[in-house]
């Protein structure tokens, strides 16, 4: 099968790739791109360890085939640190000791970052409720929505 050419942004870089019209996202970041961070945990989109932002839309990559990149604006786990300085929720996971083995935390700060966007004051509930697509058989999520809402009060307080 010939491969299409695709050219789009990851993490405000403008990329170009050859793939197969079948391939995922996700094969794509990690095989071609050799963007690692999003794991495959379940191939289905039913874990979120795969989750990055299409757009700045909160989406599974292995769901999504990679031609469908064209043109968009792919964020991943990778593009969350400024350089060698870590985003501040980074920073509360390693704080919190909010991860453990770490297949989950990728897709976990990449979908918090996306709700601190969308609402920088959520509830409790509402990270909950915002975090129910991505699995985590580890830390059983106290710690994960311990460093959240710390990390939320803390940039409200810097802006």
């Amino acid at each position: 099968m010939s491969k299409t050419h695709v050219t789009t942004k990851v993490n405000g870089d403008e990329v170009e790739f050859l793939c197969d019209p079948r391939e995922t996202l996700l094969d794509v970041l990690r095989d071609r791109l050799h963007l690692t961070g999003a794991k495959e945990g379940c191939g289905t989109g039913d874990c979120g360890a795969c989750s990055v932002t299409v757009d700045g839309r909160l989406v599974c990559s292995c769901l999504m085939l990679g031609v469908e990149a064209e043109g968009k604006e792919i964020g991943t786990v990778e593009g969350i640190a400024e350089g060698e300085t870590l985003h501040p929720l980074q920073q509360k996971f390693i704080e919190y000791a909010a991860l453990q083995c770490g297949i989950c935390t990728p897709g976990i700060l990449v979908a918090t970052k996306a709700l601190l966007e969308k609402n920088p004051d959520p509830t409790e509930s509402e990270v909950r409720y915002w975090l129910a697509g991505n699995l985590c058989r580890c830390t059983g999520y106290d710690k994960i929505i311990r460093a959240v809402m710390d990390t939320a009060a803390e940039m409200r307080e810097a802006s």
